[in-house]
């Protein structure tokens, strides 16, 4: 494989690479407190005013067309320079992409890729996480709206989001999995109350609970047809768990390289040196996964229940990302040093249960990919 860039994408790197030497404090703001996820919008519209978001998305939308492997010099790029990650919203716009209409995709893709609306995910409920199928909130017609009540819970973003994608019941009297319709729900109108979330790592503005309260919605912003919320659901989360997509394996090895040069300043002890060494394994790994994923990509190649093997390499190469963090940082930490190394691992934690357990994605993998029986 043939990792050098093509002239034109050479170009676009040095390009990109002057422009986030231009941007002075925009690119110095941690990625681990509250300042980041407030500050996420203005990113974003920095990033595409400049021609570089929405690389791959197509112009009638405000995309560009080009390659992905555009996306993936952003993504190397970034992390290179210490800057903040893009906007993680491929997952929502390829929901929108394959399941909208078309007055829908004109209608709600524009803002969603330009970032003048912001959106959050209303998937998962209190009883309803790996097991999304059973969620609770009902999406009731009433005339020309439909009226929701039900608890979200992990809603990224959800205090600054105009608008949810929310997943709601329209059917009880069918399979579970059959009676769910995905909804455009507009946030800022009464019956719903935010409910925000600390981490554990002490932000306190990224995650967030939902409640719905009959809450109105238009039936004209139902995405695809009545039972159809379940297909939608599955092809954002497919793409959710997709480490290239998000531009993970790029910051992890620059994550390990940083503390490689840690490690040089001092002298590691073998349980600090077998993490380092390992979290470097772990990255380089993902890395070569992902650039055959990309490649697969190029080709034509359409991923399904695979993206659960790529959930899981993902989850495996953060968590030992965030174990040598931990295993070399800490100390300095609780002296009152940097708590980076701390943060990262805290952080690292949530890799396994966010977008699907590790438990979820080792089922999916015996079920749909290796055909084992389910019981």
């Amino acid at each position: 494989m043939d990792f050098l860039d093509a002239p034109d994408e050479a170009e676009f790197r040095e390009r990109f690479r002057t422009w986030l030497a231009d941007q002075g404090d925009a690119i110095k703001r941690s990625h681990s407190d509250d300042e980041y996820w407030t500050s996420l919008g203005d990113w974003h519209h920095r990033l595409y005013d400049a021609g570089f978001f929405a690389l791959t998305w197509p112009k009638q939308y405000g995309g560009h067309e080009l390659p992905a492997t555009y996306e993936v010099i952003v993504d190397e790029e970034l992390a290179a320079a210490g800057a903040p990650p893009k906007p993680s919203l491929g997952y929502l716009i390829q929901g929108f992409s394959r399941h909208g209409s078309d007055a829908i995709k004109e209608r709600f893709l524009p803002g969603l890729i330009n970032g003048r609306d912001r959106w959050c995910q209303g998937f998962s409920e209190p009883d309803a996480g790996s097991d999304l199928a059973s969620l609770r909130t009902t999406a009731v017609r009433d005339g020309d709206e439909y009226v929701i009540n039900g608890h979200k819970i992990w809603t990224s973003y959800s205090d600054v989001a105009e608008w949810c994608i929310v997943l709601a019941r329209t059917d009880s009297d069918v399979p579970k999995h059959k009676g769910i319709s995905a909804f455009a729900v507009p946030m800022r109108q009464p019956g719903i109350e935010q409910r925000p979330l600390q981490m554990i790592n002490g932000i306190t503005t990224e995650f967030g609970q939902v409640v719905f309260d009959n809450a109105r919605v238009p039936a004209e912003n139902m995405v695809g047809e009545p039972g159809e919320g379940w297909a939608f659901a599955m092809t954002t989360v497919s793409h959710e768990r997709e480490p290239h997509t998000l531009g993970f394996a790029a910051r992890y090895l620059k994550a390990v390289h940083d503390l490689e040069a840690q490690a040089r300043a001092t002298t590691l002890s073998s349980a600090q040196a077998a993490e380092l060494a390992w979290a470097f394994t772990e990255a380089e790994m993902l890395r070569l996964h992902t650039a055959r994923r990309l490649s697969e990509q190029l080709d034509g190649v359409k991923h399904g229940p695979e993206g659960s093997i790529d959930k899981l390499l993902m989850t495996w190469a953060e968590q030992s990302v965030g174990h040598a963090a931990l295993a070399l940082g800490t100390a300095s930490a609780i002296a009152g040093g940097s708590a980076e190394g701390l943060d990262f691992y805290l952080y690292s934690r949530a890799q396994s249960v966010m977008g699907g357990t590790s438990q979820i994605q080792k089922n999916l993998i015996a079920t749909r990919i290796l055909g084992l029986p389910t019981s």
